[in-house]
């Protein structure tokens, strides 16, 4: 019996910020996979190697963690003052389908590093040396992010010294601007608290009510002390993803959640939204060993927040949701902004399982409604490996 030969298709895997992914140029995908659809869908679950009933994505690039089991698509932009258009999908691991709901905040970080060496972005904005300004659509939620990327002798300059907790080695600092990351296109009826409250009490059934903050702000999150949940938010992953009953209690909030701030319209979609909302749980400072050995000192930090990513605590932050936890934090009366210390602030440095992070953002009150500006944070990007992935030619 004959069976399809292999195709390649051009193709860059790229570590941005504590995340990694298969980043494709537009036109070089197949025919039926550069439209939105079934068969791009197939391809990069082919690509990713999911559905894996192993959870180990050994058949593909995928790592078998939210954090590593990514794509992204890129092209030109069309839109005026753009220079690429970004669009990002989250492969599920063991279930048959990717998630286009929101943005990968860290991958972000890669995308003005690719466009430029793909040549997606015009020559004559890219300095010989100094800092290319990359004006990036995202197509996911219709926001612009601009990257700021550095460039030596005309190419993007990768290595350097800055220091990300949650990555092992050094590289060159991208700087990210989220502009007006609030309120997203979809659900929440445009509002960055799309409930109308700073602070809700969210009735999960057989779980109990939580005291909930819930906010559309780089990506959907529902934040909850973590005290109510009985933990004092110092945990590493393996006291959450080792624990069955934690995760199940965290999917049936996120569940519950994603039906309050109407993301979903029945509490059965969540299963085909894993991507967003966001779950996450915060308080007050407090010493604690990182998963990297590092001490974080109580001093070290303004409040301490964990965050559960397709079913798992992540083992840093996603970026998105740093975005919104920066804006949560600079509005006063938000859970985030409590276990801050409850002052009016304009940047937060908040800890995670792998160390810290400083996020900015200023946010104002305009008729009632809360917007931010935007947002911004410092990343790395790096070129992992390029050339070409191979999948079977009727893999989609």
């Amino acid at each position: 019996m004959a069976h399809a030969a292999q195709i390649k298709i051009p193709a860059t895997y790229m570590r941005g910020g504590t995340s990694k992914g298969v980043f494709f140029s537009l036109k070089d995908l197949p025919a039926a996979a550069q439209v939105p659809g079934a068969a791009r869908d197939a391809l990069l679950l082919r690509v990713i190697g999911s559905p894996d009933p192993y959870d180990k994505q050994i058949d593909g690039m995928g790592g078998a963690t939210s954090s590593t089991s990514k794509t992204v698509i890129l092209a030109k932009s069309t839109r005026a003052d753009h220079d690429v258009d970004y669009l990002f999908g989250q492969v599920s691991i063991d279930k048959p389908f990717v998630d286009w709901s929101g943005n990968c905040g860290n991958l972000s970080a890669a995308v003005g590093s690719f466009a430029i060496s793909a040549g997606l972005v015009d020559p004559a904005r890219v300095p010989r040396n100094g800092v290319a300004v990359v004006r990036v659509w995202q197509a996911n939620i219709g926001k612009t992010i601009i990257a700021h990327v550095p460039i030596t002798d005309g190419t993007v300059q990768e290595t350097g010294d800055f220091e990300l907790d949650g990555v092992t080695f050094p590289a060159a600092e991208v700087q990210l601007e989220f502009m007006d990351p609030a309120a997203e296109e979809e659900g929440g009826g445009g509002s960055m608290f799309p409930t109308g409250n700073l602070i809700d009490n969210l009735e999960v059934p057989g779980v109990g009510t939580f005291k909930a903050t819930l906010i559309n702000a780089g990506i959907p999150t529902i934040f909850i002390n973590a005290e109510d949940l009985g933990y004092t938010g110092t945990e590493l992953q393996g006291a959450i993803n080792s624990d069955p009953k934690a995760l199940a209690m965290f999917e049936t909030i996120r569940a519950y959640g994603a039906l309050r701030m109407g993301l979903i319209k029945h509490l059965d979609e969540a299963a085909q939204r894993q991507h967003t909302p966001k779950v996450a749980f915060v308080a007050k400072p407090l010493d604690y060993v990182a998963s990297s050995g590092k001490a974080i000192k109580a001093g070290d930090v303004d409040l301490l927040v964990r965050a559960l990513s397709m079913g798992k605590l992540h083992h840093a932050m996603m970026g998105t949701a740093a975005v919104a936890i920066g804006t949560a934090a600079a509005i006063s009366g938000t859970l985030v902004n409590l276990a801050a210390g409850g002052v009016e602030r304009n940047a937060v440095r908040f800890g995670h399982p792998s160390g810290t992070l400083r996020v900015g953002a200023e946010a104002t009150q305009v008729n009632g409604e809360w917007g931010v500006k935007k947002a911004i944070m410092s990343r790395s990007a790096r070129v992992l490996m390029e050339g070409f992935v191979r999948v079977p030619g009727d893999a989609f």
